[in-house]
């Protein structure tokens, strides 16, 4: 579906030259430098742009969700659909105050939302099945949520976007990232399982319990992805998987937020490895195996804020980080323009 190319890294020299060039000392503007240089390779321009920012929020529901493994019931992912379309929300608040486009998008939430000009809906069904029991959704469920979600990012685009991040809401969809991260890195749902919003002792061990059962039961290659999202996956997570790749596909900046995304972007690198090369990890979650699966994707995450809200709430942080460092990489003066001697 996606034909990826990583980007031209003949002019690595050439950026690194400019950015080593500018009146300070190599180095000391840290992951700001390493930043904009990641922004000029995927733009191949002298001077690098944030253009129309994109913030989208897919939601979907959870089938395993019903074994109570949330500190709230499934209908709470439409009532907080509710809330983003009222204005509400922390993403609300953190993209009005940094300029970014919002869009929410129904993925298969349990309980359909009226109808509302400000929602997409691109329902899969009614929340997946109950992955410990059955497969989460067919094969051809997920291949139609990774098409939506990149005939999303494409449409964005051709309006003028070349930076798209991605957030979610979902009671349950802890669990689903969870399995989809055992299951990719062959190691125990215990080292992945953690507490979402903050369940208790019970919740985490039947959440355990539940993941260990599904990855029993479904016996998935790390080496099928999609099988992976078939099995153990989301509605939104496939979207946001489609998604993301279509927009390595079209050379944009892709903003990971936290444990979801990063599930999401952990299958997208394992369907095509030189998505990697476009995506700008935003934040260290408080979820027990996000930094598990940063350490995996060789990831550097730009915030360590002890945030676990997801809705892409560290990618709509992260932006004026990235804002910054096209900023001095485009204006701050060179050592012969400033006149400055070293």
């Amino acid at each position: 579906m996606f034909t990826i190319t990583s980007p031209n890294t003949e002019t690595l020299a050439q950026i690194q030259h400019k950015i080593d060039d500018k009146t300070k000392p190599q180095g000391a503007l840290g992951q700001l430098e390493a930043i904009a240089a990641q922004l000029a390779l995927i733009q191949q321009a002298d001077k690098i742009t944030v253009s129309q920012p994109h913030l989208l929020v897919f939601a979907g529901d959870h089938g395993v969700a019903q074994h109570g493994l949330s500190i709230a019931p499934s209908e709470v992912t439409t009532q907080m659909v509710m809330n983003f379309l009222a204005g509400g929300a922390a993403i609300n608040c953190f993209c009005r105050t940094n300029d970014m486009a919002l869009k929410i998008i129904d993925a298969g939430t349990k309980l359909e939302a009226d109808d509302h000009p400000q929602l997409l809906k691109q329902r899969l069904g009614n929340g997946t099945a109950d992955f410990s029991m059955q497969a989460a959704m067919c094969k051809e469920t997920a291949q139609r949520g990774l098409a939506l979600g990149a005939k999303l990012v494409a449409e964005i685009h051709r309006q003028g976007c070349n930076l798209v991040g991605f957030g979610e809401m979902g009671i349950g969809n802890t669990s689903s990232a969870a399995a989809i991260m055992a299951a990719l890195l062959k190691i125990p749902a215990d080292e992945c399982v953690g507490r979402g919003t903050g369940i208790t002792d019970e919740q985490l061990e039947r959440k355990q319990a539940l993941i260990t059962q599904a990855l029993d039961l479904h016996q998935v290659s790390a080496d099928d992805p999609l099988a992976i999202l078939t099995c153990l996956g989301g509605f939104e997570i496939a979207q946001i998987t489609g998604g993301m790749l279509k927009a390595a596909e079209l050379k944009m900046t892709v903003l990971v937020d936290g444990f979801i995304s990063t599930a999401a972007a952990m299958l997208a690198t394992t369907m095509h490895p030189e998505a990697n090369h476009y995506f700008i990890y935003c934040h260290c979650s408080e979820e027990s195996g996000h930094q598990r699966m940063l350490q995996h994707l060789d990831a550097q995450p730009l915030l360590d804020l002890g945030l676990r809200l997801g809705e892409g709430t560290g990618a709509a942080l992260a932006l004026p980080m990235i804002r910054s460092a096209c900023e001095f990489y485009n204006n701050m003066a060179s050592f012969s323009e400033a006149g400055v001697t070293v």
